[in-house]
């Protein structure tokens, strides 16, 4: 996976009094590594972005959270073409038509699991074909 010049420091940095946070995204990121070896990351003030033609999922410590959320997590961020029937899906905005993000709340390790990443390729394949005027689920033809 291709990374940038400055990514462990902006990592540290994005991740600062985030321990807990910064261990479950670097276990996050070996499985990224895996599944997508063909993406690229950047590290911006508030996520770390994953990115094959366009963004397709993010990763970010919690800035806020609602009273019911966990004291500690990884937000793992991702858009469909349609909402995710799941309940692992803590929040599901339609950003634009046709377009869904996904917040998803990973406490533990085990939580960064199949069905998780099954979500993410998902997520890349709608990336990777937006614009081709699929209106199939999530951007399948």
């Amino acid at each position: 996976m291709e990374k940038p010049e400055g990514y462990f420091t902006d990592l540290f940095q994005l991740f600062s009094g985030k321990e807990r946070e910064l261990e479950l995204y670097h276990q996050a990121f070996a499985k990224m590594e895996q599944a997508f070896p063909q993406a690229r990351v950047k590290v911006g003030k508030s996520q770390v972005s994953f990115y094959g033609k366009h963004l397709f999922a993010a990763f970010s410590p919690p800035v806020r959270r609602k009273k019911d959320w966990p004291e500690h997590f990884l937000l793992v961020t991702f858009g469909l073409g349609k909402p995710l029937a799941s309940p692992r899906a803590a929040v599901v905005v339609e950003l634009y038509p046709g377009r869904f993000i996904h917040h998803v709340l990973v406490e533990r390790e085990e939580e960064l699991d199949e069905e998780l990443f099954s979500f993410l390729a998902m997520a890349w394949e709608f990336g990777e074909n937006k614009g081709r005027g699929s209106k199939a689920p999530h951007g399948r033809k």
